[in-house]
């Protein structure tokens, strides 16, 4: 499998288990697809935080707090860098 693929479904599979929501369920697609666009085009944790809230607000019209929203942009970000840093 390529490495964009395996690192873009690491993605997913984060942003799945995270669920801040609690659906329990693989309700969030739009939103992952809009996250994982959002890793790609940003590398500041700030900014990847408050876009991901962004995200997820317009969606579901609810606040995710903002520290839960640096936690996981944290954990995206650490997956983009393990992916840019092999060979």
């Amino acid at each position: 499998m390529r490495k964009e693929v395996q690192t873009h479904l690491k993605f997913v599979d984060l942003l799945n288990e995270w669920d801040p929501f609690h659906l329990k369920t693989d309700g969030y697609e739009t939103e992952i697809a809009d996250v994982i666009q959002a890793v790609y085009e940003l590398d500041d944790l700030v900014a990847l935080a408050e876009r991901i809230q962004e995200i997820y607000e317009f969606s579901f019209e609810q606040k995710i707090p903002m520290e839960s929203c640096l936690l996981i942009a944290k954990e995206l970000l650490l997956v983009k860098a393990e992916d840019s840093c092999t060979i």
